[in-house]
C-alpha cells in the first residue's frame, strides 16, 4: 500500500538497541545500600529488557555491561562486578538457550582470570545459533576497538598483503567487534546522563540516542517501550532531506 503524502515517513526498522546502564550506584546510595546490591538489582532488569525485545522482535540489544575505564573503580567494587558476571553467566545462559538468545561478547579478555575467561567462551558456545543476539561489553572501550582494527589493517599492509589506498570504510568495518550484526538504531542512556562515554564510536554514526532520567534499577519493560515508542515517532534522514525521504517512500 502507497503512503499518503500527508502521513509521516515510516521508521527505519528497529533492529538493534544498545543501551548504557547507567545509575546502579547512585540508586543504591538513596536507599542507603551497598553499591553491589544496585548492580545485582540492575542484573535483574536485564531480564525485562529481553522480554521487551523479543515482543518488540529486536535482533540485537547490546548492553554496556563495564568499559576500559571501570578498572579505575573501587578494588572491591571491581571484585563484586566480575563475580556478578561469573554468577549472571551460570545462572542465565541455561535461560538464553531456552529462548534461543545468542550471548557475545566484546572488548579485551586479558585482565579476567583463567575461570572468567572460560566461562565467557563456554557460555558463547553453549548459545550459539540462537535467533536473537545479546552482546555484554565487558572492559569495551571505543577508541581501544578503532585502535585494534588500524592495527589488524596496518599488520596487513606490513606484509604487503594490502595497500594504504585499498583501505576502505568497509574493510575497517570488517575488523570491529560487531561485523556481523546491524549498527544499532537506538542508543538508550539511563540515569539522566547525556554522553556517549566511549561505547561503540564506530558504530554509532547514524545511531538516535534516548536519554532516560530513571535510574538502570528502575528502567523495566514498560519504561523500554516508552523508549520505542519515541524512536517511532522520529525520521531518520541518514544524510538526506526530508523530502527526499518521502519521495523515496512514495516510490516503495
Amino acid at each position: 500500500m502507497s503512503q499518503s503524502p500527508d502521513e509521516p515517513a515510516q521508521p527505519h526498522p528497529l533492529r538493534h538497541v544498545a543501551i548504557i546502564m547507567d545509575g546502579n550506584n547512585r540508586w543504591a546510595t538513596e536507599r542507603g545500600l551497598s553499591g553491589t546490591a544496585g548492580h545485582e538489582v540492575g542484573v535483574e532488569r536485564v531480564r525485562d529488557i529481553l522480554d521487551a525485545c523479543q515482543r518488540h522482535n529486536i535482533e540485537v540489544i547490546t548492553l554496556f555491561a563495564f568499559s576500559s575505564e571501570n578498572w579505575k573503580r573501587p578494588e572491591l567494587e571491581v571484585r563484586a562486578l566480575m563475580s556478578l558476571l561469573g554468577s549472571y553467566l551460570r545462572k542465565e545462559v541455561p535461560q538464553l538457550v531456552e529462548r534461543r538468545i545468542s550471548l557475545k561478547f566484546i572488548g579485551r579478555r586479558d585482565h579476567f582470570s583463567d575461570k572468567l575467561k572460560a566461562l565467557i567462551v563456554d557460555s558463547e558456545a553453549a548459545t550459539a545459533g540462537g535467533q536473537h543476539t545479546l552482546v555484554l561489553a565487558v572492559d569495551y572501550g571505543g577508541r581501544w576497538e578503532i585502535t585494534e582494527a588500524a592495527r589488524n589493517l596496518a599488520r596487513q599492509v606490513q606484509i604487503g598483503r594490502l595497500r594504504p589506498e585499498e583501505i576502505t570504510e568497509q574493510l575497517m568495518q570488517q575488523q570491529m567487534c560487531l561485523k556481523d550484526l546491524p549498527p544499532p538504531d537506538l542508543c538508550i542512556r539511563t540515569a539522566g546522563e547525556q554522553r556517549i562515554s566511549n561505547f561503540l564510536l564506530w558504530h554509532m554514526a547514524y545511531t538516535e540516542f534516548y536519554f532516560a532520567d530513571c535510574y538502570w534499577p528502575d528502567f523495566d519493560g514498560a519504561a523500554f517501550d516508552l523508549a520505542i515508542e519515541n524512536y517511532c515517532q522520529r525520521q531518520r534522514r541518514f544524510g538526506m532531506r526530508a523530502k527526499q525521504l518521502e519521495e523515496r517512500s512514495r516510490r516503495a
